[in-house]
């Protein structure tokens, strides 16, 4: 009769010089796999819901602001150094909602002298870089800015020349991080990240409340992911039954120790703005 040999290994179990698994062995295997495929399944689920959330926000968001068709505002612009040295200009900002597009936005300084006459033309689109140009009575010229320049600072501000435009949804993409509370309020976070190449961001982390859509505060991140500035929004009122606007933006740059604050008043809805006060001949004529 045949010898059977039966060899104890862990793990395995040898019949007549063959090896086979143990069945415990087998089951744990397959458990594991299964738990490895079921969690991989479930994060990519929440990541595809998160994104789409995120998307959610941002369209909702945007559609909260839309209809207003122009308005008009005054503004303070004050520069501050690391030692909180301080300069300020004042200007006045014209904004006019474009039917298929994004919105035309001009903005003319008035002093001090040194800035006065000088003026920033923007034509936003949906799914596509500004078209930006900038009037420099000194020169007598308009200087288009090129989307690769976009990322410089507008006029010695710690607001580039992206940051002055309408945060159209196709320029960017999403995702949902998470709901905390904010002041009184409770804001959705979200992570965004710019669509279109030259931008000076890798991401922004932006924060809006969750009872009308409107921003308080937005984290930004360089190419090297570190957190670059921060801008807070405050001072909201509603005008026309529906549409917000802050009184007060702060802008600080946490690498050089500089801020911006962005002072509007005197918002005003609806006005007689049309397409020709928002031209680059109209820019020289800006007063």
């Amino acid at each position: 009769m045949e010898r059977t040999f039966v060899k104890l290994v862990p793990g395995f179990v040898a019949i007549n010089q063959k090896t086979v698994w143990q069945p415990l062995v087998l089951i744990t295997v397959v458990l594991v796999s299964f738990v490895i495929l079921s969690s991989t399944h479930a994060s990519e689920t929440e990541s595809a819901q998160d994104v789409q959330k995120g998307l959610e926000i941002a369209i909702a968001a945007r559609a909260a602001d839309q209809g207003f068709e122009n308005f008009t505002g005054e503004m303070v612009m004050t520069l501050r150094n690391r030692q909180g040295k301080e300069n300020k200009r004042h200007m006045r900002v014209k904004v006019l909602e474009v039917e298929g597009d994004g919105n035309k936005s001009i903005f003319t300084f008035d002093r001090p002298r040194d800035v006065k006459g000088t003026a920033f033309l923007v034509h936003s689109h949906l799914d596509k870089a500004d078209d930006q140009w900038l009037y420099l009575p000194a020169l007598k010229r308009v200087k288009r800015i090129h989307s690769s320049n976009r990322s410089g600072s507008f006029m010695g501000s710690e607001f580039a020349y992206e940051d002055i435009t309408t945060p159209e949804v196709k320029r960017y993409t999403y995702k949902w991080l998470r709901d905390e509370p904010c002041g009184e309020l409770t804001c959705t976070v979200s992570e965004w990240l710019p669509a279109l190449e030259g931008s000076g961001y890798s991401r922004l982390i932006v924060w809006h409340d969750t009872q009308l859509w409107r921003i308080w505060k937005t984290e930004y991140y360089d190419h090297s992911n570190s957190h670059l500035k921060t801008m807070t929004k405050g001072g909201y009122k509603q005008y026309l039954n529906k549409y917000e606007r802050a009184e007060w933006l702060k802008m600080v740059n946490h690498l050089t120790g500089k801020s911006t604050d962005l002072n509007t008043s005197n918002y005003q809805f609806r006005t007689d703005l049309n397409e020709g006060h928002f031209t680059k001949t109209a820019l020289q004529r800006a007063r």
